[in-house]
């Protein structure tokens, strides 16, 4: 016969098992709900950003040091919106001397890793940016290549984190974690603004889950009645000082490039 000390002790044990197990239910509910809300908002960015499809678009890239030296390239960039996978993108460098002729070629892939190279008018060959290092610097920016790539829902697992107010928009926050185990990142927080859908600020969490960078899009103009643009981004690495600025201008919308613009082959040709 079970004694009555025994039979309680049982009972508040199976009660606290019980308890537990509700609790982790509701969790895991909860954490299913936001992942699915933040996949949702997700969805929403990419579908507003569809149909544009091609750019052309003149850059300064301004990297400042922690004293706050800086220096400033010119840049030309085209882009060509690619159905049913990721965008491809050609940054050729014209200002300073020591980097003009540098070409850099993208083809963001929905799934698997994203094709880079770079030529280097120095070595005069072109250069294939291999996947593990996709988290270095890009052209000593606190950019990485890893960013240079178009923004596709497969990079990330999703989840909603909060609301809150920032640059004065309403805005959803919502975890990105990439899905690519040669990022950079472990995790990025990211700032939605509910009018339209536009990234006010990304932290960027370094492989240790640190805080690396923050980026901050400002000087929203709209395009073509649709598409939203920064003209102004700002990259500051909070662990090194250093930061970057990227200037858009004379940014033009169907140009009319073709696939034949975006050739591996041709980058020592271009100009």
């Amino acid at each position: 016969m079970i004694k009555q000390s025994t039979f309680m002790s049982l009972k508040t044990r199976a009660i606290s098992v019980i308890c537990l197990f509700s609790l982790l239910t509701v969790g895991s509910h909860a954490t299913a709900k936001d992942a699915a809300k933040g996949l949702e908002i997700a969805k929403e960015v990419k579908a507003r950003d569809k149909g544009w499809v091609d750019t052309s678009a003149e850059t300064q890239m301004i990297l400042r040091n922690p004293s706050g030296d800086e220096s400033i390239r010119e840049i030309r960039v085209k882009t060509l919106e690619v159905e049913d996978d990721g965008d491809k993108s050609l940054t050729i460098f014209d200002q300073p001397r020591d980097v003009a002729g540098t070409a850099f070629l993208s083809f963001s892939k929905v799934s698997g890793p994203d094709d880079q190279w770079i030529y280097l008018p120095a070595v005069k060959r072109v250069k294939r940016i291999a996947t593990r290092n996709k988290s270095s610097p890009f052209m000593g920016s606190e950019f990485a290549f890893e960013d240079m790539a178009s923004f596709e829902l497969e990079k990330f697992t999703f989840a909603y984190l909060r609301d809150e107010t920032i640059n004065g928009e309403e805005a959803f926050v919502v975890e990105q974690i990439p899905t690519d185990k040669y990022s950079g990142y472990t995790r990025q927080i990211v700032w939605v603004d509910k009018s339209h859908y536009r990234i006010q600020k990304i932290e960027f969490y370094d492989r240790k889950n640190d805080l690396l960078k923050i980026l901050k899009p400002t000087e929203y103009k709209q395009y073509l009645g649709k598409y939203w643009r920064a003209m102004r981004a700002d990259m500051e690495n909070v662990q090194t000082g250093k930061s970057t600025t990227l200037l858009t201008s004379n940014l033009e919308f169907k140009t009319g490039f073709e696939q034949s613009d975006f050739d591996k082959n041709a980058l020592r040709r271009l100009r």
